[in-house]
């Protein structure tokens, strides 16, 4: 557990590369201030290149060595997991099995400890590959892995991501997963160069987050194909680029790998890369795309756009954007029926980055799941977030665009030079609308956000900032400074004045019991049904929601909530842990459960996107925490963080 615990230490310090206190981090990981100590004294003593975590008068942050010591530590000498994964390629190697005693001796370890792992990688098949065929069965000392060769491969790939995990796709840890195999590490690269190439020459966009993904099957087909383990009949498939992707790739593997892949491999692999690493390039006519998309498919994707973007009142409704998602839930069905799923390394940055548009993209994966039985899966609707994000993007820059006066007295072109500069800088952010080029402006009638002015303005506030006549890097920075400081008063205005309405104070706990998330859902939910704000169904509908995704939308912070907007009114119930409790696969300090009304839609925005915000700053995080002890004091230190 101390190791898993030094694992999960350094994972938090590089998410958030700053300093922490072991305080803080004693409460994000559930441990005392003192075990944060002991770990860092383990790592730093197992750290070759640099200490994995430095000291100061702050607290911690990562090392030099931090990057090195987690992907040296995924793939330790001695650990279980190690243990596991070795004795679990010794059974895929092995058609004829593998004797328990002498696989103790070549492990150097007990036959107590090998049947306590056979126990384990009984609980990763029934875990990971549930509806598979893929089984452990045993006469006396010889144990066999029995199931079919995709199965197989799909284990090999499981246990490869594992490996690669808090590697996070890097390079080495690709070429460490491929270890004990017959394929070349370092050809791995070179292959991935020239398929992408040839993907694009073909007419394809290749998506990188997947494709180094794909090319692990694709190493893990050449290395299953050169020990007689090939795949003999080709998928039932039909999609016609199936035959011309599978010719790319036998004659890359042939070149790179020195495997000749047969019909049915290479058919499977470009089954793989059609439905995870590629889609019809920009150049690709509209119309033949449109004609590939199942019909059924578009319509529920359709369907369910239109439903979120009337939910969330957002701009979704785009004929160009509807078929790009449909082609991806298109190829989304398709690994569903591979049991293939896709990895997203940005998932967790994506939720904490983007709540609103995670949760847009859980309410269409939900809706999906129920027409077409689309599966539910966190890397799946992080894909999805991504077409969103790309589509609201750039109406969400144009809700952020601050307008501006330039103040600057004439001297021939002097004011028109100015505003060509600050449009070419500031553009993107800033929208002159107005220019005043008298030496004696009417301060008070200008009322742009910003006024950007090369005289003293005689007045003071946060919306003037002076700049030279020659607008130099400096001004640049300063009015993009005052800029976001401006918008994020305004969001977090906004926030104050809804929480304290939808704050309830009778749905208040401190300290929060650690008793897992649905039993913390169902206490906080409890509160709001005694107020008669909700009713038990809101609950139910609340904990399923957390199945779909975790509501942990940052380290600290979970807001679970339903999707269905049943509330009598929008209200909050929340508990403050003494510490943190466990929410998912992690843990949290605060809960806000937030029940959402159908007539009050535009608080759901600001409550996701805004809550979040403040309790994605640590400091923050720690002050509410350790002071807001009480329902008064936790709204007062709200209020001091937002003023701040």
């Amino acid at each position: 557990m101390s190791r898993q615990r030094q694992d999960q230490l350094l994972q938090a310090l590089l998410r958030q590369d700053e300093w922490a206190t072991a305080a803080s981090l004693a409460d994000a990981l559930g441990v005392t201030p003192r075990s944060i100590r002991s770990y860092v004294a383990a790592l730093n003593v197992r750290t070759a290149d640099g200490d994995a975590v430095e000291s100061g008068p702050a607290g911690y942050r990562p090392g030099p060595g931090a990057h090195a010591a987690l992907r040296t530590r995924v793939t330790g000498e001695s650990a279980p997991r190690d243990r596991l994964h070795a004795l679990v390629r010794m059974l895929l190697d092995a058609s004829d099995g593998i004797d328990i005693y002498e696989t103790a001796e070549r492990m150097h370890v007990s036959e107590a400890t090998v049947e306590s792992d056979l126990a384990r990688v009984r609980g990763l098949l029934g875990a990971e590959l549930r509806g598979t065929d893929l089984r452990i069965e045993r006469d006396r000392e010889v144990v066999r892995l029995q199931g079919t060769e995709v199965a197989q491969r799909r284990l090999l790939s499981r246990l490869a991501h594992d490996e690669m995990d808090a590697g996070s796709f890097h390079p080495e840890s690709i070429r460490r997963a491929l270890t004990g195999t017959t394929v070349a590490a370092h050809a791995v690269g070179p292959f991935k160069t020239a398929f992408v190439r040839e993907l694009g020459e073909l007419g394809y966009y290749v998506n990188e987050l997947a494709i180094s993904d794909v090319l692990l099957h694709i190493a893990i087909a050449a290395d299953r194909v050169s020990a007689g383990r090939a795949l003999e009949t080709p998928i039932s498939g039909t999609w016609e680029e199936i035959p011309k992707l599978g010719t790319v790739i036998s004659r890359l593997a042939g070149e790179h790998f020195g495997v000749a892949l047969g019909d049915g491999d290479s058919a499977h692999l470009a089954t793989l890369v059609l439905t995870r690493a590629i889609a019809p390039g920009q150049n690709a006519a509209s119309e033949a795309v449109r004609s590939g998309v199942d019909p059924a498919i578009d319509a529920a994707v359709r369907a369910e756009i239109v439903q979120a973007a009337a939910d969330y009142q957002v701009d979704l409704v785009d004929e160009a954007f509807i078929l790009r998602l449909a082609l991806h839930v298109q190829n989304l069905l398709r690994r569903a029926q591979e049991q293939a799923w896709t990895r997203n390394p940005l998932t967790r940055s994506l939720k904490s980055s983007y709540p609103m548009i995670f949760e847009v993209a859980v309410s269409i994966a939900s809706g999906l799941h129920d027409r077409l039985g689309a599966p539910i899966h966190d890397d799946e609707i992080a894909y999805i977030a991504m077409h969103i994000g790309g589509r609201l993007e750039r109406s969400r820059k144009a809700e952020t665009i601050l307008t501006a006066t330039i103040v600057c007295p004439g001297y021939y072109e002097l004011h028109e030079l100015l505003r060509s500069s600050v449009d070419r800088s500031l553009g993107s952010s800033v929208e002159v609308t107005s220019v005043v080029t008298t030496v004696d402006p009417d301060w008070a009638s200008i009322d742009t956000d910003l006024v950007l002015t090369t005289i003293d303005p005689g007045t003071s506030g946060d919306r003037y900032v002076r700049i030279q006549p020659f607008l130099t890097d400096a001004d640049v920075e300063r009015v993009s400074q005052t800029a976001a400081r401006i918008r994020r008063g305004r969001r977090l205005m906004r926030l104050r004045e809804e929480l304290s309405r939808y704050f309830v104070a009778d749905a208040y706990i401190y300290p929060l019991p650690d008793e897992g998330d649905e039993a913390i859902i169902r206490r906080l939910g409890g509160l709001l049904v005694d107020t008669g704000l909700i009713g038990d169904d809101y609950v139910e509908n609340t904990i399923i929601r957390e199945r779909m995704s975790s509501t942990a939308f940052t380290d600290a912070l979970a807001v679970p909530h339903a999707l269905q907007m049943t509330a009598q009114r929008t209200a909050i119930a929340i508990g403050v842990a003494d510490g943190s409790v466990a929410w998912g696969e992690g843990r949290v300090q605060v809960v806000a459960l937030a029940a959402f009304s159908e007539s009050d839609r535009t608080a759901f925005q600001t409550i996701f996107e805004q809550l979040v915000e403040v309790f994605s700053e640590r400091d923050s995080v720690q002050r509410i925490v350790r002071r807001g002890t009480t329902f008064e004091a936790l709204l007062d230190e709200l209020v001091a963080v937002i003023d701040g």
